[in-house]
């Protein structure tokens, strides 16, 4: 059974017709181990690959393929890179879980900005990223019932794909408890930069580039 319809499959492409002009690969990471979720969100993978012929999918089981997800930086699955181009480049843009619900608009947002080859910042973002010396990894937990979600993981993707030493995780956190915990998740979203310092809710962008000063001024 289909999990999206006719009327969301021609949603999303007349969403990604706008936005894609170059290819765009999700590689989609599974595990046998502890991952209940892993078969669906290959199916809503292959599903959202099959509306455009500009979206491709690379499979890889975590464990047999430790090589590969090691490369894209992947540690726990379901996992989704959006990887851009004909050489799949990497930019960091990572989805943890499966992206239903409100997160179904931060997955798409992901694969309009890596098609486009575009990003849009303010100056002062751009400014501060073209400064940036060392790596920061920023993860932003969310739920798919939450409407304000996707500002906050849409924002971090595009700092990870404005800058290569910026990594972005988006983590449904209902599929990663631990983490919930270990990051004292008490409401969503929650953003964690570099372990250090946190934002909640779905700051704007001002608000975030003052905390990743913050985040560096503390390392």
């Amino acid at each position: 059974m289909a999990l999206l319809n006719d009327k969301d499959r021609k949603i999303v492409r007349e969403q990604l017709d706008e936005g894609l002009k170059r290819p765009v690969t999700m590689a989609f990471f599974s595990s046998k181990n502890n991952c209940e979720l892993c078969d669906v969100t290959s199916e809503l993978v292959e599903e959202v690959a099959s509306i455009h012929p500009l979206l491709r999918v690379a499979t890889y089981d975590l464990e047999a393929d430790a090589a590969r997800a090691a490369e894209l930086g992947v540690d726990k699955a379901p996992a989704i890179v959006v990887l851009g181009g004909e050489d799949q480049q990497n930019y960091g843009v990572r989805f943890y879980g499966i992206p239903s619900g409100y997160e179904f608009v931060t997955l798409l947002e992901a694969l309009r900005m890596v098609g486009s080859d575009s990003v849009e910042l303010q100056a002062a973002t751009r400014a501060f990223l073209n400064e940036l010396k060392q790596p920061m990894h920023l993860q932003v937990f969310v739920t798919p019932g939450c409407p304000y979600c996707p500002r906050a993981g849409v924002l971090a993707h595009r700092l990870a794909y404005a800058s290569p030493l910026i990594t972005a995780d988006v983590i449904e956190v209902t599929e990663f408890p631990e983490l919930g915990e270990r990051y004292e998740v008490m409401g969503v979203p929650r953003t964690v930069i570099d372990d250090v310092v946190h934002i909640e809710g779905a700051a704007p962008e001002g608000m975030l580039l003052g905390k990743l000063r913050e985040a560096l001024a503390a390392a």
